[in-house]
């Protein structure tokens, strides 16, 4: 197929070798999340290019902004219709993923494409990240945690840094302009026990994208994440 001629060509440009049996992985995930989206909301973008773009490419970007090979477990907080943890899944089989999401539907959506694909190691959690994150099994266990959800970076921060182990990280998927969000996040950065490192911006087909990372230094105090719903209302500021 030619479109997938042209992600090949997009993930050899990253540095990927891809497989026949990942490229193959990519073009079964996209015909599900069309066939589920008829049923269930998952994403608006749905012509083929554009998802292999926009969604699977995007995630997979992050190989542009941390190095891949120290990480072996990953958590994706609010991953939604799998992004950005199962096209890393797929191109890095090696790492332990989990998909923390609070909509059941959309973990049965998921859970459907872990077992089509015949992804090991990758599991499925039901819950709001703030109640997530004050289990032992969960707090401060992650090499690296990832999100694209739509959210502030203040509020994200209060979220994500406190499923990162000290020394792992926090990456934030943003669109451009970034540079308030970042200003406005100290604070809670700081407070969740992190340190802001970097962003990088890169150009992913047209599309500006910003990456974000934030180091965990130091354990995040016990009382954060706040309740389910104030790190939205009331960002730390």
């Amino acid at each position: 197929m030619k479109e997938n001629e042209f992600f090949k060509e997009q993930l050899t440009a990253y540095g990927f070798e891809p497989s026949d049996a990942q490229l193959s992985s990519f073009d079964r995930y996209y015909e599900m999340l069309i066939e589920w989206n008829e049923k269930i909301n998952l994403t608006t973008i749905t012509e083929y290019k554009e998802v292999f773009v926009k969604h699977f490419l995007d995630s997979v970007s992050i190989i542009k902004a941390y190095d891949m090979s120290k990480v072996s477990s990953i958590i994706d907080v609010g991953t939604g219709a799998g992004f950005p943890g199962i096209p890393i899944k797929i191109m890095f089989p090696d790492i332990h993923v989990t998909l923390l999401d609070s909509l059941n539907k959309r973990l049965n959506f998921l859970n459907e494409v872990i077992s089509e694909l015949t992804l090991k190691d990758i599991y499925t959690v039901h819950g709001r990240a703030e109640d997530i994150a004050k289990e032992t099994k969960h707090r401060e266990m992650y090499d690296l945690c990832v999100s694209r959800a739509v959210a502030n970076l203040s509020t994200l921060s209060e979220l994500c840094i406190p499923f990162v182990k000290i020394n792992g990280s926090f990456v934030s998927y943003k669109s451009e302009k970034a540079t308030d969000e970042i200003k406005d996040a100290d604070h809670a950065i700081k407070i969740m026990g992190g340190s802001f490192q970097k962003r990088i911006d890169f150009d992913l087909d047209g599309n500006n994208r910003t990456f974000i990372i934030i180091d965990k230094i130091s354990c995040t105090p016990k009382k954060y994440p706040r309740k389910a719903g104030t790190p939205a209302k009331e960002p730390l500021r």
